[in-house]
C-alpha cells in the first residue's frame, strides 16, 4: 500500500465526520458536545439549583433578615440584664432583712421576761402604796425572772454565766479591778466577783470584773 493511502485513512479516523453522535430531541450532537454540556461550570450548575430551590436574596434582604436578628438578639440581652438586676436587688434585700432581724428570735424569748419584770414592778408599787413593808414576796418574784432569763438564753442560745470567786486568777477570764496582797495565797485568786463573766458557747464575750489576792512577796 502507498503511503498516500495509509494517511488518507488516518485522515478519516481523526476527521470530526468520523467521530460518532449521540442523539438528543432526536438530532444528532456530536460527543464533543455531550462533554461540553457535563462539564458546565459548577458555579453555573450551583446556581441552577439555587434557582430551582428558590429566588437567592438580594443583598437588601439578607441585611434585613440579619438586623431583625440583632435586634432579636439584643432584646433578649436586655430582658437578661434586667433580670438579674431585679435577681441582685433582691439578694440585697434578703442579705439586709437577714441582717435587721437576725436577732428577732432571741428578742422573741426576752420580750416575757419583759412581761414578768414588769408585772413584778407593779406589785412593788402597790406594796407602796398600801404601806405593805413585806418585800419577801416581790423578792422572790424577781429572783424567779432572774433565774428563768439566765435559763432561757443558757438553753436556747448559748449564753452562760462562768463563776469565779475562789477560782485562780486566769487574765483570759477575768478582769482584775481591785487587787490586794495576803500570805495566805501562793497564786494569785480571785477574793470577790464584781461583775459576772459570760461566754457564747465556748468564746468569752465578757471577762468577770474581780478583786484579786495575790501571794506576799518573799523577804
Amino acid at each position: 500500500m502507498s503511503k498516500e493511502g495509509v494517511q488518507s485513512d488516518k485522515a478519516d479516523e481523526l476527521s470530526p465526520e468520523a467521530a460518532p453522535e449521540a442523539q438528543i430531541d432526536g438530532k444528532s450532537v456530536p460527543e464533543q458536545d455531550q462533554d461540553d454540556k457535563k462539564n458546565k461550570n459548577p458555579a453555573e450548575n450551583q446556581a441552577a439549583a439555587d434557582g430551582s430551590a428558590g429566588t437567592p436574596q438580594t443583598p437588601e434582604e439578607k441585611i434585613a433578615e440579619l438586623e431583625a436578628k440583632l435586634a432579636e438578639t439584643h432584646d433578649h440581652l436586655l430582658r437578661k440584664a434586667a433580670e438579674f438586676e431585679n435577681f441582685r436587688k433582691r439578694m440585697n434585700q434578703e442579705k439586709q432583712n437577714a441582717i435587721e432581724y437576725a436577732n428577732q428570735n432571741l428578742l422573741l424569748d426576752i420580750i416575757p421576761i419583759i412581761d414578768d419584770f414588769e408585772r413584778a414592778i407593779q406589785a412593788g408599787e402597790t406594796g407602796l402604796q398600801t404601806n405593805n413593808t413585806d418585800y419577801t414576796g416581790f423578792l422572790d418574784g424577781i429572783k424567779m425572772i432572774e433565774k428563768r432569763l439566765a435559763s432561757q438564753l443558757e438553753s436556747k442560745w448559748g449564753l452562760k454565766r462562768f463563776i469565779s470567786a475562789g477560782e485562780v486568777f486566769d487574765p483570759n477570764l477575768h478582769e482584775a479591778l481591785m487587787m490586794e496582797k495576803s500570805p495566805n495565797v501562793s497564786e494569785a485568786v480571785v477574793q470577790e466577783e464584781l461583775m459576772k463573766g459570760y461566754m457564747l458557747k465556748d468564746r468569752v464575750i465578757r471577762a468577770a470584773k474581780v478583786k484579786v489576792i495575790m501571794p506576799e512577796a518573799n523577804s
